[in-house]
């Protein structure tokens, strides 16, 4: 897995745009060359977090597609802040990504 993030500043509010790089499967389609179910592999919850405090959060499921972008608007932080990302998945991985603001 892998989050990629801009996060630019426009008078007082911050949009934040992330693509998080991950394969997304469902559990429900076949291997063409096995023939077997490819395993479930999916995000499940995304959470952002700026000076420590929660300030995202969404529970993503299955019928997402693969790398999926997701995009938010905030207000509070200023340029040079730095926003911090985790996405946890259905089998328990985890990744973190961060981003400065402009």
């Amino acid at each position: 897995m892998s989050i990629r993030a801009k996060a630019k500043m426009k008078g007082d509010v911050v949009t934040v745009k992330m693509l998080l790089k991950h394969p997304m499967e469902t559990g429900l389609r076949i291997d063409s060359v096995t023939g077997e179910k490819i395993p479930a592999h999916h995000i499940t919850e995304v959470t952002g977090s700026w000076d420590g405090k929660q300030v995202f959060s969404c529970n993503l499921g299955p019928a997402v597609s693969k790398n999926p972008y997701l995009s938010f608007k905030l207000k509070g932080p200023v340029a040079g802040d730095k926003l911090e990302f985790t996405s946890l998945d259905n089998t328990g991985e985890t990744d973190t990504g961060s981003v400065t603001i402009k």
